[in-house]
């Protein structure tokens, strides 16, 4: 996913030279073919993610449209006053490149999974708040947004699910729906949702048809979507790599709330605490009961 957005990126660039890439010594391996082709529209501030923010608020208030590039949770969590008291309170374009949301760099420990970003970035307001399924999303999320005046945090995932399957499509404020069953609501977002798509496959398979809504945009929300697909759902699951506070459970508890309906709903959410402890993703994903037979266990004890 990472490629595919700096890929988008160095298209976009040829056609704007506003756009700038900056990383906090962080990206070798990906950013070089920005790198190579705009060598004077690049800069590594260091290890320092805060000044990042900084010097990013400083191009976009001189018009330039800055693309800040990091481990997603330095790239929100470090930084934060940054972002709260520059783009966001002057709703200046400011671009946050959040790479591995969840578990993706699950060796690196816990200072590197980043469970809270949804949830902060949400908070702030005017911030809009992506995380695409797939490469293919995530360029045609950017080929949509690279222009807006408002600040943007783009939450992807280290690599790409092994199929593509969002058909590269991305609309602001909307929600996509994968497939259609009369069962049960599975709503997803970011790379996730390919493992709900295998959940609902297996369900099929025990007789049970799911509903699977991909959740790409969570700020601003895609709530006419929400309320129609809530509407029709007997019960409803969410899935997300995230903490359970203030992620996508916390958006669909909202819209159920605030449209007055009651169906039976469950998050599933990073769940176990993991300070200091590293492994695999796929290992971290397991022991949350985030991957597709959990996930479809869970659909299944939510209907009984």
């Amino acid at each position: 996913m990472r490629r595919e957005f700096i890929a988008k990126l160095c298209e976009l660039a040829a056609r704007d030279p506003r756009i700038m890439l900056l990383t906090a010594d962080l990206g070798f391996s990906v950013v070089e073919p920005f790198t190579q082709a705009y060598p004077d529209r690049f800069v590594n501030v260091g290890v320092a993610e805060q000044n990042m923010i900084g010097v990013a608020t400083g191009l976009a208030e001189a018009g330039f449209l800055p693309f800040c590039y990091s481990i997603a949770t330095f790239a929100t969590l470090r930084p934060y006053e940054f972002i709260r008291n520059g783009p966001v309170a002057h709703q200046l374009p400011v671009r946050i490149v959040g790479v591995g949301g969840g578990f993706d760099y699950g060796t690196g420990g816990s200072t590197h999974h980043s469970l809270e970003d949804i949830a902060v970035m949400r908070a702030l307001p005017g911030m809009m708040v992506l995380a695409p399924i797939d490469g293919p999303q995530a360029a045609a999320a950017l080929e949509s947004l690279w222009s807006v005046p408002s600040p943007v945090y783009f939450r992807l995932g280290k690599d790409s699910p092994p199929v593509a399957i969002s058909g590269g499509r991305f609309e602001l404020e909307r929600a996509q729906i994968m497939c259609r069953g009369a069962d049960v609501l599975l709503i997803s977002t970011g790379a996730l949702v390919a493992e709900t798509m295998s959940a609902a496959g297996a369900l099929a398979n025990a007789g049970v048809l799911a509903t699977v809504l991909s959740v790409p945009c969570l700020a601003p929300a895609p709530l006419a979507d929400l309320r129609t697909s809530l509407a029709d759902a007997r019960a409803v699951l969410t899935i997300e790599a995230h903490q359970q506070a203030g992620g996508l459970g916390s958006l669909v508890a909202e819209v159920l709330a605030e449209a007055g309906l009651a169906r039976p709903f469950r998050r599933l959410t990073a769940t176990q605490p993991d300070a200091g402890r590293g492994g695999s993703a796929a290992w971290l994903l397991e022991r949350n009961g985030l991957t597709s037979d959990r996930i479809a266990a869970a659909a299944q004890t939510l209907l009984s």
